[in-house]
């Protein structure tokens, strides 16, 4: 698969297929995920690997803290903004009201959304999930070197047919999943990645979000000029 078409065709998929993932094939796209940049190639990630007993064992235990005791639990670090501004504000509103909508859920209905946002929590059935940390003692640019490595796992798993979902809704529950990783005192949990083959049949993997056009969020500088020169 050409890059362009496997960063184009990833997307965000939340229903997964039962077909095992071979170990072998999940080697192989964290040797090329670990390709990513890295500033003075420090590689401050790591990443657990969970299948079988042991990931239906960490899912059971995060799904009963969810739906049991949900605000006790908080993440190590803020991924979304204290204060919501636009253009983003309206951006998140509309991909929540288009996921609900090709589920067939509606904005009123509280329980449906909040059984929808449990799924977060089987990995969306996927047969693999990963888990991802990072050095806590690290600073601000690590947690770009983290960026870069996690998008290089979604686009090498298209590159092997694969589908993939990264989860920050699982940070808040690191301390459940010390409860069945080997993590060390100064790993941060960072977020989950579902990973697996896409049931093209459900209804929530036909969402398609958009993106805005690169005049949007863009400008170049010089290039008329040096065109000019050129000819």
């Amino acid at each position: 698969m050409h890059v362009d078409e496997a960063i184009q065709s990833r997307r965000s998929v939340r229903r997964f297929l039962p077909t095992p993932v071979p170990q072998e094939m999940i080697r192989h796209i964290l040797q090329v995920a670990s390709r990513a940049p890295s500033g003075n190639n420090i590689q401050p990630w790591r990443v657990h690997a969970l299948c079988g007993e042991p990931l239906q064992a960490l899912c059971r235990d995060i799904l009963r803290a969810a739906s049991e005791a949900a605000e006790q639990h908080r993440p190590e670090y803020e991924y979304y903004p204290s204060q919501w501004v636009e253009p983003y504000l309206e951006r998140r509103r509309q991909n929540g009201f288009a996921l609900y909508e090709v589920l067939g859920i509606d904005r009123r209905d509280l329980q449906r959304r909040e059984q929808q946002m449990l799924r977060n929590y089987s990995f969306f059935d996927a047969p693999v999930g990963l888990l991802v940390t990072l050095d806590r003692r690290l600073n601000t640019g690590s947690y770009m070197d983290l960026g870069m490595f996690i998008q290089n796992i979604l686009v090498a798993a298209r590159g092997q047919g694969l589908h993939s979902c990264a989860q920050a809704a699982f940070a808040p529950f690191h301390a459940v999943v010390r409860r069945h990783l080997p993590l060390c005192e100064d790993d941060l949990l960072v977020c989950g990645i579902a990973l697996g083959h896409e049931d093209t049949q459900a209804p929530e993997n036909r969402l398609l979000t958009g993106r805005q056009p690169v005049e949007k969020f863009a400008s170049f500088h010089g290039f008329d000029a040096a065109t000019e020169r050129m000819c």
